[in-house]
Formats: C-alpha cells, sequence, structure tokens
C-alpha cells in the first residue's frame, strides 16, 4: 500500500474524524465532479454529527499531490436528527438526482434518559429522508411497510431505486433477513415513494460491498451473522430492470488469522477489490495492531485472488465496538494513469515538492498569541491525531485564519 497525504482547499470547511457515518458516492454530472456524499457518525468525543459534507476533487497536481474540497450542505425541512450506522444513496429519475436516508442510530432523546439509559442509544425511527442535492431542501417519509428501524445495513442503488438488506435491529436485538425496494419518483411537484418487501434478503451487518468493473454487479463479504460471529461466506449482487438477483460465491481461502479472529472491519477499493483489517495477535499482543489484507474477485467465474498486505498500526480504535466499521473513500484514477506515474522515471524517489509548505500550514508555528503549542514536548488532543495537531479554521477576521484545536478559544 502506498499512501501519500492529501490537502484541502482553502475554501473547504473543517471535517471532522467521524465514526460510521453515511457515505454515497457521487458520479460525475454535467459540470459537477465525481465526489461523495458524508452524512452523520460519531465526533472523537462521541457526540453524533446532524451535518451533510460534499466531498469533492479541488485539483490534482503534476506531481500526485491531491487537493480535496469539503462543504457543508446547509439543510432545510424535514432535516434528519444527528445518527450513525445509516445508510446514504444516490438515486436518478426524471433527469434528477437526490439523496436517500435511512436508518442508524441516535441517543435517547432527553425527556426519555435516566442516570442509566443517560448515554444509551435506541433505534431511529424507520423513517425515510430525500434530500434535494441542489437546494439542500429535506422531506420525511413514512412507508407501512418499513415497520422497524434498523442499522448497519446494505444500501444498493441503481436508477431511481435503493435496495436495503439486512441490518442490526437495537429493540429486539435481531438481524432478520429482510430485503426491501425503494422506488423514488421526483416528480415535478413533489417526490413520490413505495416500498416492496422481497423474499430472498440476507441476515447480516457490517458488511462490505464491493463494485466490479462495469454494471451493477457487487460482491458482498465480511460483516457478522450473529453476535461476534463473523460472516465468511461471500454473495454476489446483481441490479437488473427486473430487480435485484442475490446467489452465493466462492469465498476465498481465509488464512487462520482472520478465520480466527473476533472482529473484523473494512472497506471497498472498487472494481472488485476491498480491504479488511484484523487485529494482530500475539504474546504478548501488539498495542493496537492490525493486519490488513486486500481482496479481489474477478467478474467472470474465474476464481478470487486473496492477497496479504503489510501490517499498519491502527489510528483509533481503543473505544470502538466490534460490529461498527466504516467506509473508505476513494478518488479514482484510470489504471492507464496509475502506470503512467509508476513508469515516469520518478518512481518512489523523495521529492521535496510533494511536502506541504509548513510555514504556510502553520503547524508548527505560533497561530496565535497565546498558542503553547512546541512540536518538540507536543501531546495528542484529539485521540485521531498522529503526528500533528488538529487545525481549525476560525472566522474571524475578513478570511478567517487557521489555528490549533487547542488555541480554539
Amino acid at each position: 500500500f502506498k499512501l501519500r497525504p492529501i490537502t484541502f482547499s482553502n475554501n473547504s470547511c473543517y471535517l471532522p474524524p467521524l465514526r460510521c457515518p453515511a457515505v454515497a458516492r457521487m458520479e460525475a454530472l454535467d459540470e459537477s465532479p465525481e465526489g461523495y456524499l458524508i452524512h452523520g457518525g460519531r465526533t472523537p468525543n462521541n457526540e453524533l454529527s446532524p451535518a451533510l459534507y460534499v466531498l469533492s476533487v479541488d485539483s490534482r497536481g503534476c506531481n500526485r499531490k491531491l487537493t480535496l474540497r469539503c462543504e457543508e450542505k446547509e439543510l432545510v425541512g424535514e432535516v434528519p436528527s444527528a445518527r450513525y450506522g445509516h445508510t446514504a444513496s444516490v438515486v436518478h429519475s426524471r433527469g434528477k438526482r437526490a439523496c436517500v436516508l435511512f436508518g442508524g442510530r441516535s441517543y435517547r432523546p432527553p425527556g426519555q434518559r435516566t442516570t442509566e439509559t443517560w448515554n444509551s442509544v435506541v433505534d431511529c425511527p424507520p423513517q425515510v429522508f430525500l434530500v434535494d442535492l441542489e437546494y439542500g431542501c429535506c422531506s420525511a417519509h413514512y412507508l407501512p411497510e418499513l415497520t422497524d428501524g434498523q442499522s448497519f445495513h446494505l444500501a444498493l442503488s441503481r436508477g431511481d431505486s435503493v435496495y436495503l438488506l439486512g441490518g442490526h435491529t437495537l429493540s429486539s436485538d435481531s438481524r432478520p433477513p429482510r430485503l426491501y425496494r425503494l422506488r423514488v419518483e421526483l416528480l415535478l411537484g413533489s417526490p413520490k415513494l413505495s416500498c416492496e418487501v422481497l423474499d430472498n434478503g440476507l441476515s447480516i451487518t457490517s458488511a462490505i460491498a464491493t463494485r466490479l468493473d462495469s454494471g451493477h454487479e457487487y460482491v458482498i463479504l465480511g460483516g457478522y451473522q450473529a453476535d461476534q460471529q463473523k460472516q465468511l461466506q461471500c454473495c454476489s449482487v446483481v441490479l437488473d430492470e427486473t430487480g435485484i438477483h442475490i446467489d452465493p460465491r466462492e469465498a476465498p481461502a481465509w488464512n487462520g488469522e482472520i478465520s480466527g479472529s473476533r472482529v473484523w472491519f473494512g472497506g471497498s477499493l472498487g472494481k472488485g477489490h476491498a480491504l479488511i483489517a484484523v487485529p494482530a495477535e500475539g504474546n504478548p499482543a501488539p498495542a493496537d495492531a492490525f493486519y490488513l489484507y486486500q481482496v479481489s474477485f474477478k467478474q467472470e467465474g474465474g476464481g478470487e485472488e486473496f492477497t496479504q498486505g503489510y501490517s499498519q498500526e491502527s489510528t483509533d480504535m481503543e473505544d470502538s465496538t466490534p460490529l461498527e466499521d466504516s467506509e473508505e473513500l476513494y478518488f479514482g484514477r484510470d489504471p492507464h494513469e496509475l502506470e503512467m506515474l509508476a513508469s515516469d522515471g520518478e518512481g518512489d524517489t523523495y521529492n521535496e515538492e510533494d511536502e506541504e509548505d509548513e510555514s504556510q500550514t502553520g503547524y508548527w508555528i505560533r497561530c496565535c498569541s497565546g498558542c503553547q503549542v512546541d512540536g518538540n514536548t507536543w501531546e495528542p488532543f484529539y485521540s485521531t491525531e498522529l503526528t500533528r495537531p488538529a487545525m481549525i479554521l476560525c472566522s474571524k477576521g475578513e478570511e478567517g485564519h487557521w489555528v490549533h484545536a487547542q488555541c480554539m478559544e
């Protein structure tokens, strides 16, 4: 794995490190670039976020530097409450597109909290939220077929339809083999939503869905079929004009570390590839260390490839629960671009132009008159800070300025 730093453009808003948000990929459309929608999630302070962020590529430099732009979408109308463990999907209908949000968990309402249940979570009501991506208008819809809230399910979309598979219901502590088809018609006046209950669902939570090279064919792997019991089987899912087709698929030959682990998580790498992480074992067990594996699938039944990657220390897993995983973001390049980059003569040699100008970013300078940050004695303020302190944009002044999180007050 080759990790390269990215930067955010100057007109980006602050994107907090979120755990278990809903993530949906947006295809490039007209003048809008490829991007991702990120809604909800848990913050490092264990608070739930109600914000909707739009993440897109701002520029891609010739020296492999990637600049992203993040903007928070202002929502109006029937705005979905703060939550995590839900799904976001993009639907297209009548030349327009919208975002569909469903499921998730949130803290108990203040009026229902007691001393014992102050920090406990509950299933969100089974509402379907529709978000207009142009104006940020939200509408909530109750459908009679959706009777229970659910979390950590899968959502696959094609055209005007969203398929919801599996999920966990907290009130009954169950994973019924559910499968719903939501159909969204973006009519001129008000949208029309309908729901159909299908009978060939999956009993699974926190699974990974990776899309194959072309069309709407996916491979579902990972996840759990019971509490702390991993789902080691794989399925193929095809979305076409007639509906959804789910068939068993031969699973990779999982090695001993994966088969024997209690916890695993990961995300899709796109085009039939997935990344899986399991805790490292040992005596004594290494602190916060995980092994990373890449799983590759072929599209035409030619078998699967299983490749072990390099181990890598984890970043923030000290208090995350086993059944909660988050999706990875990926802005892809075409294969020929990667080959050109690999054969351009530079290889992996150090290029000082790839590094950020820290005299401008201000990580190790005095960001304000009372700044106490010292690069030699700095200690993390957030659990997600690895080598440098978090920077937050202060809006004071004409254009604002960046300050360390410790100095924000």
